[in-house]
This record gives structure tokens, C-alpha cells and sequence, in this order.
């Protein structure tokens, strides 16, 4: 895409969807090591311009990436082990792991297992780095000092108090006396180092990645959330910014009202900016944000974009989110902001759910592309025609589905009651619709889909890697409005054969989307 706050260069592309969690490997998560960069290798190899990712932050309430415990902390859970031992700061013959299962990440298991390697590492850098790596780190930890001090520190108490969240520890250190904070900083500076070093091996082990990636013409696109957990560094660390009450405890929480995935609205249970107070200091709290995503990614994917426009409001203590109010937001304020501080801004406006013409007004202002989600344009959505690839245009991100949504064979084959509002009726209605519009005959209806959106005039096809691969609901990434099962899928090896790659290439050559160089946003 481009645009007035873009530096992408304009081209047709096609990419795909897939978080490093779901790579495959046999430490129970995937992570940013060898896996990463052969699925790299397959994208460029399979015409794909761009890998999205979903937010990379260390993961909190549910192991959901939206709900991490740092909005800028790399989630120390996806640093690959095999990268650890090349470099010396583990033994080969210590990455021998309990039998993790196949398919899906064992966050149970493979979280602790994986903590207590990662500390090893960062005692045997304590104890043999030389001068060298030690002035690397110490130009790291003073390049993110605006965050990491205050990260490392929260994620060693969250470690002591065994998990528990800011709220419920010891008073003086939920509300960040000074005493108790220089006390925990003594008592705890062989586990903040450890957490500064796990931050700093992310950094390392991303950039690699990224530069790989880059040498294949393979953008790699992040993911911004709106909101940070309430069990979070930033939120502990700065609660003047979140509509919080003296004791710490939200005052109002975000959601979404009633939609397609749930009759009751989805409460998040976020706290919720205080854009007045955020506005106050010129928003720096989202310039260092946005500045920290620019530093990983080529393009990021804003999420919630409505909620800049508009958000909705839910009192604290409610049960579902029915019972919200529409606030206004920063708008555009925070936009200028934004690209005076920082230059252009190679975003993706996540345009989805109750857009107003003032949401698409503000995206089109500051020239960020939408998105359309094909599978959204059969239904009852009141988005549905705009998500019809005869109304597309072409500073847009047409997607199969996203990690919210079913994926296409397991949306094809659901039934009412399953992960949406639609009834019986309903899904007759939006397969007959679909057939037809799409000339389809109900067969791989993923990579029907795909070509539908490829063919599009959007300049950006995305499709996650379940759609690539024509898999069910088995493989589906999150349930929106659900707290538990979610984020746990994981492709393997074997899935990725050279026949797969070939099609996909020849997909995005017949409609002008394969390969291609990637420009800098530095």
C-alpha cells in the first residue's frame, strides 16, 4: 500500500497470516529460530510479499496476544533455544524436551520449561559474556530505557508473586512507592537482569529474522493493539494515562456491542485510555509505542482502528458488554501527533465492526488502508457488500479471514450456534449467495476464496496459513468472546511441501502479486 503516511511502495502483493507461536518445532511453542526463517524462505519462494504476524508481546489472561503483560516487552516464550545454544549461552544436550504434543502449543508445560532454560542462559551471560556483548546490551538497555526498566522489573515481581497481577500485590508496590520500589530492585537485580537479557536476545533473534526475511523481498507486517491488559508493566508503571480509580481498579472497561460473533457484545475488560491525559503531554505514550513497532516491522496492522473515532464504553463490574455508551476519541489529534513525531506511517486501519462514515472520514484522512474480510460478504454483516470484491478499491487489505474468524473450510462446514449469531436460515442464505457469486461448486472453498481476493483490485491479498493449507475448524487461531482453547495452533513441517508453495505462486503471478522488493520505513 501508500498513501500520504505510508513508505510502502505501491504493487499488487499477496501475503499471509501466521504468528510464530504456530510454527513448528519441538520445544512446544514455535519460535523465531531456523522454523521461522524457513517458513520465510517458503512465503518469498511461494510469491508472498508480506507475514503478518499478531501482536508479540508476552502473553497474559487466556495466553492471548491481546492481552499481553508489556505493550513493548517481546515475549521471551518465542526466543528460539536452538539460536541460544549457537551462540553459547546454552548446551545442545540441554534442549532435550519432555514429549510436547503435536499440533497445538502446550503453554502449561512448555512456559516453565522453557523459563527455567531461558534463566540458565542469562546466568551463564552473566558469568563468560565478554566486553563486547556487555556493551551491547548496555547500548540496548539504554536505546529502550523508556520501557525496559520499568518491564523488567514488573515481570521479575510477577515471577515472585507467582503470577498474580499488579493489583493484588503488596500495596506499597502496587502503587510504586518509591521505598519499595528501590527495595525490589535490590532484591531482585539477578532476575531483572535475567528479564533485560531475555528482552535484549529478542531484540537480536527478531532482527535477524527480519533481515532474512527482507533478503527474500518478504515484508514482515506487526500488529498494534489499542488496548493494553489491565495486568500490564505500562498500566502498573503509568496509571495516570487509564481511566483507573485511586486504588488502581478501572473505572470503565472496553468491548464492543452486540456483533456477528456474539449476541451480548464482546467485553474485553481492558482499562481504557484517558485521552485527555494522554493529550496533555502530546501523546508520547503512543509516539514511543508507534516508534517501538516501526523499529520491528515494515507495515503494522492498527487494531480496533473504530475505537480512535469511537469507543465503547462499559461500566466496570458489568457482565456482558450490552450495556455500553459510544465516547468520542483522540481522532485526529492523536494521528498528528503521531507523524510529527515520526514521519509516515505505514499503517493498516482494522476498519471492522459498527463503522461510521467519521470512522472511514479519519482513515481516509491520513491515507490508511482498510481491510475487507471475504468472509464477511455473503451474510448479515452490515459491512457485507463493502466486502464484496466488485466494490473493493485499491488502497486496501483484502483477507480470506483473520484470526478471529473460523477458517474458510470450517466457516463452510459450521452450523448454527457455532462461534457466531447465524441461524440455520441464515447460513442456507450466505451459501447459496456465496456459490454464486463466486461461481463456486462448495470444493477447497478456501482457495476459491483466495483467488477471489487476489483477483480483487486491492493491492494487499492476506490469507492465514490454515486458508493456505485448506484446513478446518480444528485449525482455528482464537474464538472471539470465548476465555480459554484459544492461540494454540501449530502447523507442521510436513505442511509445507514444495506442490503448496508452487500453487500459491502461480496463484499470485496469474493476478500480479509475487514477489517484489521491501522498502524501509527507517
Amino acid at each position: 500500500m501508500s498513501s500520504p503516511g505510508s513508505t510502502t511502495t505501491r504493487r499488487r502483493r499477496a501475503g499471509v497470516l501466521l504468528h510464530p507461536s504456530s510454527l513448528p518445532g519441538p520445544h512446544g511453542i514455535g519460535d523465531l529460530g531456523p522454523a521461522a526463517r524457513r517458513f520465510a524462505d517458503f512465503l518469498a519462494g511461494a510469491g508472498q510479499a508480506v507475514w503478518q504476524v499478531l501482536p508479540l508481546a508476552p502473553t497474559g489472561y487466556g495466553d492471548s496476544p491481546y492481552q499481553a503483560l508489556s505493550a513493548f516487552a517481546g515475549n521471551p516464550l518465542l526466543l528460539s533455544l536452538d539460536d541460544l545454544c549457537a551462540e553459547g549461552w546454552l548446551a545442545r544436550d540441554e534442549l532435550a524436551a519432555p514429549p510436547f504434543p503435536a499440533g497445538e502449543v502446550d503453554y502449561a508445560r512448555a512456559g516453565p520449561w522453557k523459563a527455567r532454560l531461558l534463566a540458565r542462559a542469562a546466568e551463564r551471560f552473566a558469568a563468560r559474556a565478554g566486553a563486547r556483548e556487555r556493551e551491547e546490551l548496555a547500548a540496548f538497555r539504554e536505546r529502550e530505557a523508556a520501557w525496559l526498566g520499568d518491564a523488567a522489573l514488573y515481570l521479575a515481581l510477577k515471577d515472585r508473586h507467582r503470577g498474580d497481577p499488579w493489583f493484588a500485590w503488596e500495596p506499597p508496590l502496587a502503587r510504586r512507592e518509591p521505598g519499595a520500589l528501590s527495595t525490589a530492585r535490590r532484591e531482585l537485580a539477578a532476575e531483572i537482569d535475567a528479564q533485560v537479557f531475555s528482552q535484549w536476545m529478542f531484540d537480536r533473534q527478531w532482527q535477524r529474522l527480519r533481515e532474512h526475511a527482507r533478503a527474500g523481498g518478504v515484508a514482515l507486517m506487526g500488529d498494534l493493539p489499542i488496548y493494553l491488559a489491565h495486568d500490564s508493566a505500562e498500566v502498573w508503571a503509568r496509571p495516570a494515562l487509564f481511566c483507573l480509580d485511586g486504588a488502581g481498579r478501572p473505572l470503565v472497561v472496553a468491548g464492543v456491542p452486540p456483533d456477528y460473533f456474539s449476541a451480548t457484545g464482546q467485553l474485553w475488560g481492558n482499562p481504557l485510555h484517558d485521552w485527555a491525559a494522554q493529550a496533555a503531554d502530546g501523546y508520547r505514550f503512543w509516539i514511543e509505542r508507534m516508534r517501538h513497532d516501526l523499529r520491528l516491522f515494515d507495515e503494522v496492522r492498527l487494531d480496533h482502528f473504530r475505537g480512535f473515532e469511537a469507543y465503547w464504553e462499559v461500566p466496570a463490574g458489568a457482565t456482558t458488554a450490552e450495556g455500553g455508551r459510544w465516547v468520542e476519541g483522540p481522532g485526529a489529534a492523536l494521528f498528528e501527533a503521531l507523524g510529527e513525531a515520526l514521519g509516515p506511517l505505514p499503517l493498516v486501519a482494522e476498519n471492522l465492526g459498527v463503522i461510521t462514515p467519521g470512522v472511514e472520514a479519519l482513515r481516509r484522512r491520513f491515507g490508511f488502508p482498510g481491510m475487507a474480510i471475504l468472509q464477511f460478504a455473503f451474510g448479515n454483516d452490515p459491512q457485507a457488500d463493502s466486502f464484496k470484491p466488485h466494490n473493493y478499491q485499491r488502497d486496501l487489505v483484502a483477507y480470506t479471514g483473520t484470526h478471529d474468524n473460523d477458517t474458510v473450510e470450517g466457516w463452510w462446514a459450521s452450523r448454527a450456534g457455532t462461534a457466531s449469531i447465524r441461524s440455520e436460515e441464515d447460513i442456507a442464505r450466505e451459501r447459496a449467495h456465496a456459490l454464486a457469486y463466486l461461481a463456486a461448486d462448495g470444493r477447497e472453498m478456501a482457495w476459491t476464496l483466495l483467488r477471489a481476493v487476489q483477483a480483487s483490485v486491492a493491492e494487499l491479498a492476506m490469507a492465514p496459513a490454515q486458508d493456505l493449507l485448506g484446513l478446518g475448524s480444528e485449525a482455528r487461531m482464537n474464538t472471539p468472546a470465548t476465555a480459554s482453547g484459544n492461540w494454540r495452533w501449530r502447523l507442521a513441517e510436513r505442511d509445507l511441501t514444495p506442490e503448496l508453495g508452487e500453487r500459491a505462486r502461480r496463484l499470485a503471478e496469474l493476478y500480479g502479486r509475487a514477489g517484489g522488493r521491501v522498502s524501509s520505513n527507517q
